[in-house]
């Protein structure tokens, strides 16, 4: 029988493995008592001990998390159908398939590609992924055949596109496409001759040696990166651009450090980027990276839950709360869907942890309402909507309607 969910997995594997319930829990950090709710699928998993776990497991965090998802409704949506020929575009990245048409000009796929990128911020991934492949196509011709700064132009949106596929494949769960979709951004940001390109395409790789729990690695990349950018711009002369990237860089090393359990360094690192982000007084997308007063609390609230302080995460919120005048802190509307979708699915969870089934299932319905395909791909929306049905007692149709669209 395949395993239905995080927990089955974890214990298969655990088994596997000949390891018994207290010594995967000692080697992974946790209680054992912990670790049954785990794997009987009454407890969410935080991507920091998801990490772990899969390292002790000597597996990837996709693994268990099963996916990509394939099994459930998710099979229906034409997004899925996208992937192979993403996949043969990255591999031929260089030496392009003949087109049946001539490219059109730069401006049209520019602006085209704009359009996409802002459909990859609000998570709108079924429309995005049917314009991608020939976007990317297109403008791959245009980059090679491309002469001075007409080419750099074109590889600088190649980029976006590329990044954009990152995201798709990274959403989607095929993790394999999300790593050659990095080096892709690398290798179109190289030719824009894009300094802040070539920094969001480290960034992006740092990224992924975080989801893989390889924080040694992703800390020197990013700290670099830190490095790179006051040599562009020294302290008190950067662009706002400059400013929001390094910001963004910041946020990624608290995330790091926080995971890796160093606190006191995270904490540097969080008061690092809310210096920079009371400079800029505003939330900002630069080069598609969210940055701003915003986006730092919400990384604060993904940092005490990935450390499992989820009392305090939700006690932050509600201080926040206080000075909005409303009970908890509520996002600005125009934060990007994909952005706001996510801490509410994080929020979720943390409420699961301190047992408000209903504050749970509340905030899960907030972020399909934000983002719907956002929220069906995220790997957490089915940890905390398969916990939420295993332990209902009453049998609620809506949780359990939920569930069934989220494909548990």
């Amino acid at each position: 029988m395949v395993a239905s969910h995080v927990g089955q997995r974890v214990r298969q594997l655990r088994k596997l493995r000949h390891l018994s319930v207290r010594s995967l829990a000692t080697q992974a950090a946790i209680s054992p008592s912990l670790l049954e709710k785990i794997e009987s699928g009454d407890r969410t998993l935080s991507p920091a001990l998801l990490t772990r776990i899969a390292s002790v497991l000597r597996v990837g965090p996709d693994r268990l998390t099963g996916q990509p998802y394939m099994n459930g409704a998710e099979a229906e949506d034409p997004v899925q159908a996208v992937i192979p020929e993403l996949r043969r575009i990255c591999l031929t990245y260089d030496s392009p398939d003949d087109l049946l048409v001539a490219p059109r000009p730069l401006p049209v796929l520019a602006a085209e590609m704009e359009q996409l990128s802002r459909m990859r911020q609000d998570g709108k991934y079924i429309p995005m992924g049917a314009l991608l492949p020939g976007l990317l196509s297109e403008l791959t011709h245009v980059a090679l055949a491309g002469r001075g700064e007409e080419q750099r132009r074109a590889f600088g949106w190649l980029a976006r596109g590329y990044r954009a596929t990152n995201s798709l494949a990274h959403k989607l769960g095929y993790h394999d496409l999300s790593l050659t979709a990095v080096e892709r951004v690398h290798w179109a940001a190289d030719r824009a001759g894009e300094p802040l390109m070539q920094v969001t395409a480290a960034y992006l790789k740092a990224g992924a040696m975080l989801r893989l729990g390889s924080f040694g690695s992703a800390r020197r990349l990013l700290e670099g990166l830190e490095r790179e950018i006051e040599r562009m711009a020294p302290e008190g002369s950067m662009s706002e651009a400059e400013l929001a990237v390094q910001g963004a860089v910041l946020l990624k090393l608290a995330m790091v450090e926080a995971r890796d359990g160093q606190a006191d360094r995270a904490v540097l690192r969080l008061a690092e980027a809310q210096a920079a982000a009371a400079v800029l007084r505003r939330d900002t997308t630069h080069y598609e990276m969210s940055f701003g007063p915003t986006n730092v609390r919400i990384h604060e609230i993904a940092m005490l839950i990935d450390t499992g302080d989820t009392g305090r995460a939700l006690a932050r919120l509600r201080e926040w709360g206080a000075e909005q005048d409303r009970d908890e802190w509520e996002l600005p509307d125009d934060l990007a869907a994909e952005r706001a979708s996510h801490h509410h699915i994080d929020v979720a969870a943390a409420r699961l942890a301190e047992g408000d089934r209903g504050g749970a299932f509340a905030d899960l319905a907030v972020a399909r309402r934000i983002s719907p395909a956002h929220t069906r791909f995220h790997p957490t929306v089915r940890h905390t909507a398969g916990a939420l049905v295993r332990l209902d007692r009453s049998g609620d149709e809506a949780v359990t309607n939920f569930a069934a669209w989220a494909g548990v």
